[in-house]
């Protein structure tokens, strides 16, 4: 895909760079479920078969006339939790839910306070196979395998897909941030009491799962040869904690794995739910250009940009209630001032603030695609 002779790998590039080009890329977080209401098809067949899923993602790429990078998304609920993404019990459409609901996380008080010495011991790969997923579900082997079997050929498919659509896929590998995966697993209000009552274990912890990450997810980034991959976290910013759990528990690993994976050229796309107004001066500290934030709509993108103006790249952040429940101008309407405001001198990819929302209007979504084509910043 190229306009005006530039493009989408040239022109995502700019963006990443902090540069400017002939127009700010495009790339929607569209997962499964939105996807496959765009296809007039039901959540429960997606969350049934990935490659149905990744139908739906390249149907809606056809039919809306394409953006810049497509966000992975081949994937069901069960091979999320089968490859150690989502570490919580899962409710499917279809199976345990109605087939025209999205699939759902049940969270519960799983991970025991012994278990952090136990992932210090084991590692969180290890432990999750050997002593967790018995606990969240009855997925065998057997289960585990094939269902990490269909994610690779799937992939292979969308990689392929990709080529021929003459788009890059937005990352390879990805993980969600230590804190992250233990609140989940362990509850947040437990997590929480953990973080103040009993810290060292935690700490201890976090330090392990922080080297895991880099060992395994930095040759898979390298081998993709993208430059990219996605670190997620939706728990640990001043909307929750204050400044002394973030920087104790999260700021120091972050460097970490942000300096690691920057050594090596690749850039860390920061995937940050709600609110982090108070938190953004930090990552001041990163090295220029080594990361994407990709707000939800929840953080002040506008001011996010003055922090860090000439200094990190933004993805975002057209709110699911306005591509839910907006009107295609209002839609318009913002899509173009943040292409003035956030990308007037570079670093900026449009986007959703978060997921596309699976209830999103198809003329509120072909508006955000094809204002940001149409609107040079």
């Amino acid at each position: 895909m190229a306009d005006n002779g530039i493009s989408s790998t040239e022109r995502l590039w700019a963006a990443i760079r902090l540069e400017k080009t002939d127009r700010v890329p495009i790339v929607p977080t569209l997962l499964p479920e939105p996807a496959a209401h765009l296809a007039g098809i039901s959540p429960a067949k997606v969350a049934a078969d990935n490659a149905v899923a990744l139908d739906a993602i390249l149907q809606a790429f056809d039919d809306y006339g394409g953006w810049d990078s497509i966000y992975p998304g081949s994937y069901t609920p069960v091979q999320l939790q089968a490859s150690n993404v989502n570490p919580l019990k899962v409710r499917i459409p279809g199976r345990d839910l109605p087939a025209d609901y999205m699939w759902q996380l049940a969270e519960e008080e799983i991970l025991e306070s012994q278990d952090y010495d136990t992932i210090c011991e084991m590692g969180i790969d290890r432990f999750y196979y050997e002593h967790f997923l018995g606990r969240i579900s009855d997925l065998s082997t057997e289960d585990v395998n094939r269902e990490i079997g269909a994610l690779f050929t799937t992939f292979e498919r969308f990689l392929a897909e990709c080529q021929t659509r003459n788009v890059p896929p937005f990352f390879m590998g990805n993980g969600m941030h230590p804190f992250f995966t233990l609140s989940l697993m362990r509850s947040m209000v437990a997590f929480t009491k953990d973080l103040y009552y009993q810290p060292e274990p935690v700490e201890r912890a976090i330090k392990r799962m922080t080297a895991d990450i880099i060992v395994s997810q930095i040759p898979l980034a390298r081998q993709s040869g993208l430059g990219t991959w996605l670190f997620t976290e939706e728990r640990a910013s001043a909307y929750f904690y204050p400044p002394s759990i973030f920087e104790r528990f999260w700021w120091p690993y972050t460097k970490q794995v942000v300096d690691a994976f920057w050594s090596e050229g690749i850039v860390t796309i920061f995937h940050l739910d709600q609110c982090w107004d108070k938190n953004i001066p930090y990552f001041r500290q990163l090295p220029k250009g080594s990361f994407i934030l990709e707000l939800d709509s929840k953080t002040d993108i506008f001011a996010a940009k003055e922090i860090l103006r000439g200094h990190a790249c933004f993805h975002g952040d057209v709110p699911a209630a306005l591509l839910s429940i907006g009107q295609p101008q209002e839609v318009r309407d913002y899509c173009r001032l943040l292409i003035e405001r956030v990308g007037e001198d570079g670093g900026f990819i449009l986007g959703s603030g978060c997921s596309v929302p699976c209830n999103v209007e198809p003329e509120n979504f072909r508006a955000m695609i094809e204002t940001g084509k149409q609107t040079v910043g």
